[in-house]
């Protein structure tokens, strides 16, 4: 008797590994996106429509930013059912950093994150997915950027085709844009953590939470590489988009967004020589390394926005 106990524990242990394994695998081969939304509802539908079609996506998180209005969740699920379920969380104040929060619903380690007036196709998704996977510490993404050096000490915000004069090789860049990224789930953990500091700026404003973060996951890399003179690898990785589209100037509300104000190139430059002062050092590390499905798509996708 006491054989056949030991031998049904030692089963039951099984199973659970079993389940456990089964888990774990799900978390490795299933993602979430969380797409933040505000005044833009009717694109935000259509977006959540297009993304029900992505291959391995478990959940779709709904950031509603829009304060004491009401979700378009009872709309969604009276035209279900859905394959992939939808959660909206109602947020108490229209904050940026809002996003990057680790929701309690979010159960995979990769997390998707949208801007919720960008479509980006599914066999992007699918490419850039397989990308995070080589690269599960970095921010793999669509839309890459960079921090400017200059003599006098002070940084420029500039897009990935702003050249260095002094340097031939092509282009460079030194950030991946969270607005159409992967990464893992713990960095939104590791911006919680940020210096109080980190989220003052954010917060005052309403800007550069995406360069936050770069900057969180280039410290964290450099932390973890063991080398007292800055990160061995950049923060982000850039897939480049075959088919990335904005559908700003198609929601009803017409409101614009954040990048279109005149001052926000200038916000973010600032955002860079701020975050530098606070954490005491530049950490972001640049990178010429893009990987693209096949050949050579225009450079269109990634040029016009911030």
């Amino acid at each position: 008797m006491g054989a056949l106990r030991r031998r049904g524990t030692y089963h039951t242990v099984n199973a659970d590994l079993g389940r456990r394994s089964h888990v774990f695998q799900e978390e490795e081969e299933a993602f979430t996106v969380v797409i933040q939304t505000y005044n833009r509802t009717d694109v935000l539908l259509k977006l959540m429509n297009h993304y029900q079609a992505v291959p391995h996506l478990k959940k779709v998180i709904i950031v509603w930013n829009n304060v004491g209005e009401p979700t378009p969740q009872q709309l969604w699920d009276s035209l279900g059912p859905h394959p992939v379920p939808v959660v909206f969380k109602e947020q108490s104040f229209n904050r940026m950093r809002n996003r990057l929060q680790p929701f309690a619903e979010l159960d995979t380690d990769a997390v998707l994150m949208l801007d919720d007036d960008t479509l980006v196709s599914v066999p992007d998704i699918s490419f850039a997915f397989s990308v995070w996977k080589q690269f599960p510490d970095r921010i793999v993404g669509f839309v890459p950027r960079k921090h400017v050096p200059t003599q006098s000490g002070v940084y420029s915000y500039g897009s990935f085709e702003l050249q260095d004069p002094e340097m031939s090789g092509g282009d460079k860049y030194s950030m991946v844009l969270i607005g159409a990224a992967f990464f893992h789930r713990r960095y939104l953990q590791l911006f919680q953590d940020q210096p109080p500091a980190v989220h003052a700026l954010v917060d005052q404003m309403q800007n550069c939470d995406d360069i936050a973060m770069n900057f969180a996951v280039a410290l964290h890399l450099a932390q973890t590489s063991g080398t007292s003179v800055g990160p061995s690898k950049p923060s982000g990785v850039f897939v480049k988009p075959v088919d990335l589209r904005n559908l700003e100037r198609e929601a009803n509300s017409g409101y614009l967004g954040m990048w279109h104000r005149p001052e926000h190139m200038l916000q973010r430059s600032y955002c860079l020589n701020q975050l530098a002062h606070i954490h005491g050092s530049m950490p972001l590390r640049f990178s010429n390394l893009m990987l693209c499905q096949f050949g050579f798509p225009s450079y269109a996708n990634h040029k016009s926005r911030g």
